[in-house]
């Protein structure tokens, strides 16, 4: 985002924001760490924000954050086309399917070769039956799952639902690492899609890198981290 844009925001009547969120954060502490920027460099003390789509924590890349009237555009982002790549472990899982839980069960992996890839791609085109992770912000009974699935992951029965997947394709090959790039629809969790793709192939499998790289039109390139942003923000009104 460029100074020139970011001096001749009106953050109150409405501002469409691209940040490149960071591994580790959540998107609700890029959110936060946005509000509180611009109470402290603005003094602008109510003003409504929020994200269009969220990202686990352990990904990084675009995350839209929308303010003022244009937070009534959240849906519209929200239904928009993502694009993703990413890395995924094989011959291990995870109860969460990427990172932020332990490995609990390994599997082998040696027999896995391009031609197993080319075979297994068609499975995951176009609709397809989902189940999601337990660890995911799904309503269950009035509590979030992952709420649940901490006290007991076994226990969390999560449904099946239909996603879209516009396109993927395995980009690297290097057992137990495999990199891909995929084109899906809203509601797609690319750490079931980890796991499925494990089972597919005769092993287990987790997701150990993700970043999103397009939302619709909107490109990570064209995005700043949120530190960098206030920065800016504070040296233009200094």
């Amino acid at each position: 985002m460029k100074e020139t844009e970011t001096r001749n925001l009106d953050f109150q009547e409405g501002a469409v924001l691209l940040i490149d969120k960071a591994v580790d954060w959540t998107s609700f502490d890029a959110v936060g760490y946005l509000r509180s920027g611009l109470n402290r460099i603005l003094n602008i003390r109510r003003i409504k924000i929020g994200h269009a789509g969220t990202l686990d924590p352990k990904a990084s890349g675009l995350l839209i954050i929308c303010t003022g009237k244009f937070t009534k555009r959240i849906n519209e982002f929200q239904d928009m086309e993502k694009e993703y790549t990413g890395t995924i472990r094989l011959g291990a899982t995870t109860p969460s399917f990427d990172l932020e839980t332990e490995v609990d069960r390994e599997y082998p992996y040696a027999h896995i070769t391009p031609a197993h890839l080319e075979e297994i791609t068609p499975r995951f085109l176009g609709p397809v039956m989902q189940v999601p992770p337990a660890f995911s912000a799904i309503h269950i009974e009035g509590k979030r799952a992952y709420e649940l699935a901490r006290n007991d992951v076994k226990s969390v029965k999560m449904a099946a639902r239909e996603v879209f997947v516009h396109s993927l394709a395995f980009t690297r090959l290097a057992l137990p690492e495999l990199d891909f790039t995929i084109r899906c629809g809203k509601g797609t969790y690319i750490r079931s899609l980890a796991r499925d793709i494990g089972q597919a192939l005769g092993s287990g499998g987790h997701l150990t890198a993700l970043r999103r790289t397009g939302i619709g039109p909107y490109r990570v390139e064209d995005a700043v981290q949120v530190q960098d942003f206030l920065k800016d923000l504070r040296q233009i009104n200094s």
